[in-house]
């Protein structure tokens, strides 16, 4: 039997994906990306905001003419839309055959191989195979198809949220944050290297709590020294970690070892002290500009990206200068911004002084239109760098290998292309790469000789 999946929404849910198609690949199931010979199809959906709901009803929707068109007997839809609304989807799309909601078999309840082996056993009555008895069912880090290429790969390190901003659903979703003991992501990641890959990334919805849970205090500087010690490891990243919890220890970690990339991600959402406390951040302004100086301070040619939002209920045009003149002054080397969704069942919902979409609209516009100037001047201030790049790919007319340096993370941020001499194959190597052009988010070089 021919299985296809779709993953859609963040890296965090892409692992969920990558140990589902590691039960059906130990239970001899045909792992396939096109759909339309897959006699099964599985859509693990994002939730989070509103054109992430948006996208997964058409994902299914599309793959549902599946069933017409093509092989598919089964359509299985999971993960955190089903989560919040799957009596509703139950009506809406008869199309289904499956919904599993996230809570069903998420790995700290460890309940992943009952739902998984009655799953199986479904699937075997509906194509008749019922001598057949599934084995390994339970979801497994260990045993997760990586699909993100030879090059790298995402461990989650830990799994929900117990932060509570006021205007996410991620902690009535995916539930408290819980971590995962040190030993078994150092596993996960040796097997990893094991592989070929040399780039690890860690991911969680709040890296910098990492480990408080269970060890009573933030664990994430000494996660990473143990990483470190991984031989044919080459790049270290970490994404999201909150500003009240980028500690000294953790900077200096960063600072003084080499296979730990120079690059924080940290969402800071907002500036104005009175749309913090509306969003239950946990910051304050001054803050946020005391960890960004001191991580600039501390870090030469240290990469910071964030994200802010736009429209949180009671934003005043005020707050938004704020923003706005803060962005200007500070000029991120990454930043990403998005309109505030308001989203059903959070605390932020029920707030009055909701903003209209059409200023929403107007001051995300203003947000990238600032932000895309100051990326401009970022970029062009790398010519003539010399920098490490991993080369990933070449263009299809051969003349630019394709690569990243540790400024960039796959998929988020730019690229480099590296002019293609015709001495020697480079993927999949690390070079030398000097900085001779930019165009929009990305990188022009030559290699060194």
């Amino acid at each position: 039997m021919n299985i296809g999946f779709v993953s859609l929404g963040c890296s965090k849910n892409l692992v969920d994906t990558e140990m589902m198609i590691g039960v059906f690949k130990n239970n001899k199931f045909n792992i396939v990306n096109n759909p339309k010979i897959a006699d099964i199809i599985l859509i693990n959906t994002c939730g989070f905001i509103e054109s992430a709901k948006e996208e997964a009803i058409n994902t299914i929707l599309e793959m549902a003419e599946y069933k017409k068109t093509g092989k598919c007997k089964i359509l299985i839809v999971t993960g955190c839309l089903v989560e919040r609304y799957k009596e509703k989807l139950e009506k809406l799309l008869p199309e289904v055959d499956v919904f599993l909601k996230y809570s069903d078999y998420a790995e700290e309840k460890g309940n992943s191989a009952q739902v998984f082996e009655q799953l199986i056993e479904y699937i075997y009555n509906i194509f008749k195979n019922k001598e057949k008895k599934p084995e390994k069912t339970s979801l497994d880090f260990m045993q997760r198809v990586i699909t993100t290429g030879d090059k790298y790969a995402y461990i989650r390190i830990a799994e929900g949220c117990s932060n509570r901003c006021t205007y996410c659903a991620i902690p009535y979703i995916r539930g408290a944050f819980v971590s995962r003991k040190i030993e078994d992501i150092v596993k996960e990641a040796k097997r990893i290297v094991e592989t070929g890959r040399r780039e690890i990334i860690l991911i969680a919805q709040d890296t910098s709590k990492y480990g408080k849970d269970i060890y009573g205090e933030p664990k994430l500087a000494e996660l990473l020294q143990e990483l470190c010690k991984i031989e044919n490891l080459k790049w270290i990243r970490f994404l999201y970690t909150y500003p009240e919890d980028i500690t000294d220890e953790l900077i200096e970690v960063v600072k003084n070892n080499d296979k730990i990339c120079k690059y924080f991600d940290i969402p800071i959402q907002h500036i104005s002290n009175t749309v913090l406390k509306r969003m239950n951040r946990k910051c304050t302004g001054e803050s946020i500009k005391s960890t960004i100086a001191k991580l600039r301070k501390e870090i030469p040619n240290v990469v910071i990206r964030t994200t802010v939002m736009v429209g949180f209920p009671g934003e005043t045009e005020d707050d938004f200068e704020e923003l706005y003149d803060f962005v200007k002054e500070t000029k991120f080397d990454k930043l990403g911004a998005f309109t505030y969704s308001k989203e059903e069942g959070t605390p932020a919902s029920r707030l009055k002084e909701q903003i209209h979409h059409m200023t929403k609209k107007s001051r995300f516009n203003k947000i990238m239109q600032l932000q895309q100037k100051i990326s401009e001047e970022n970029e062009t201030k790398n010519i003539g760098r010399e920098l490490e790049i991993l080369v990933e790919d070449i263009t299809k007319d051969k003349k630019y290998y394709v690569g990243r340096s540790y400024m960039d993370v796959p998929g988020i941020d730019g690229l480099a292309y590296i002019k293609n001499t015709g001495k020697d194959d480079l993927i999949g190597k690390f070079i030398k790469a000097k900085v001779i052009d930019t165009k929009d988010y990305d990188l022009i070089m030559e290699a060194e000789n």
